[in-house]
């Protein structure tokens, strides 16, 4: 028998359970859940890295997206409150639009003896 030992969605244990298969699960307390969240959003983060077409980006970009959920609600946010960050912070610093790539900042703090 497979061992996971991960954070899955709500309604696994019950696709797995309608396909005549046996499981164990167990619900965690607080602080394993943020653990788990924290390792589930690298994990579909690797998933979108590894995806080669757009079509298996896109599903990938919606599970991290439903991660995302899942931290806002945790952290007491709904995601509209995390846009409402996320739009603040790009009018004032910008987004990623532009494929800007920083190489390095002078440091204003040369001798110049």
């Amino acid at each position: 028998m497979p061992i996971y030992n991960k954070l899955v969605r709500d309604k696994i244990p019950q696709i797995i359970e309608e396909s005549g298969k046996k499981y164990t699960s167990e619900i965690l307390d607080d602080t394993d859940y943020i653990k788990y969240l924290k390792i589930k959003s690298y994990e579909e983060l690797d998933e979108y890295c590894a995806a080669q077409l757009n079509e298996e980006a896109v599903e990938e970009l919606a599970d991290i997206l439903e991660v995302l959920h899942a931290l806002a609600n945790y952290h007491g946010f709904t995601m509209e409150e995390v846009e409402k960050f996320r739009k603040e912070k790009s009018e004032k610093r910008g987004g990623f639009q532009g494929q800007i790539f920083l190489v390095e900042v002078e440091d204003g703090n040369r001798d110049e003896s």
